[in-house]
Parts: structure tokens; sequence; C-alpha cells
């Protein structure tokens, strides 16, 4: 059965709403997911699934959409997918917590970085469903303009690296 990993957009940090973890993983169980592990107070969650990716995906939006009363969008990526992430992270100079990977819903246009206004020097890569941005000073004060990461929810290199080495984890099980 596919390990699935959701970043779930807006949970916790002054968007959508709180949803506590404990009732992040109940969604997924009541959902028939199975091997459900969150990771931070942040909107991360592993479980298998016997389904596509996209029917998974629209699924657990609708029922915590259900729970908080507005759809916080959910992007699912599969072990093999995170793993292509972590691997391809460009930026190799950048410190893990101020290279952040912005999870898009769908893959996003060419041009996408060409209304970037970077004016503290950030850097940006565009990567299929992913845009990967280096903040040299950090994200919490910076100025960067980009509307492409709207839609996404972000996790910095060092939650991403975790969150691939928990499903690897869940697969060495089988």
């Amino acid at each position: 059965m596919p390990i699935y990993i959701a970043l779930l957009r807006a949970v916790n940090v002054g968007g959508t709403g709180s949803l506590p973890m404990a009732e992040l993983k109940a969604i997924c169980e009541d959902l028939g997911f199975s091997d459900v592990k969150t990771y931070i107070q942040s909107g991360n969650v592993l479980f298998r699934a016997n389904e596509a990716e996209k029917a998974v995906e629209e699924r657990l939006d609708e029922a915590i959409g259900k729970k908080l009363g507005k759809r916080p969008g959910v992007m699912v990526r599969s072990r093999k997918e995170l793993d292509g992430i972590v691997d391809d992270a460009p930026f190799p100079d950048a410190k893990p917590n101020f290279l952040l990977v912005y999870f898009l819903p769908e893959k996003a246009a060419g041009d996408a970085l060409e209304k970037m206004v970077a004016p503290d020097g950030e850097e940006a890569k565009l990567a299929g469903r992913e845009i990967y941005v280096h903040y040299p000073n950090g994200s919490g004060r910076s100025k960067l303009k980009l509307p492409a990461l709207k839609p996404g929810t972000s996790r910095n290199l060092n939650t991403v690296r975790k969150l691939a080495e928990m499903a690897a984890a869940m697969e060495g099980k089988d």
C-alpha cells in the first residue's frame, strides 16, 4: 500500500484554523488511511492509502474542511516524490532552515518566477509542483513577493528531510 505525505496549508499558523494533530490523525483514520503518523504541530501527516494521490488529497481536504468550516488546502506527495525533492534541492550552500520548499497544488507556470521581487537577495528555483526559495537572511522578515507561492504551503529543508526519513522508516516495515 503506498505511503503518502500530506502537507496542510495554513493550519496552526494563523491561517485557516487550529487543528490538533490528534484530530488530524483521527480524521485520517476515519477516512480509512492506515499507519497514520503526524509530525510537529504544523500540519504534516504520513499514512498508507490504497487510492490514487489526487483522490487522497481531495478526500482529506474535504474532511478537514468539514471540521474547520473551510478547506485548508492539502498537498499530497508520495515517498518517492519527497525523496526526489530532498535530493534535488538547489542552493547547496544554503542553511537548511533558510531553504524553504513550497509545495503547490499543481505544476507552476513556466514563467512563475518572472514576477518575483527579492529585495533581500532571495533566490528561487522552479521544480514542477515545488518552488525552492533560499532566504539568505531567513524568511521571517523577508519582503519577498512571489505570487506563485500563494496557493502552496512551505516547509524548510530540515522538515522535508525528516518527513522523507519517516516515510522511509514506514516503508521499511513492509
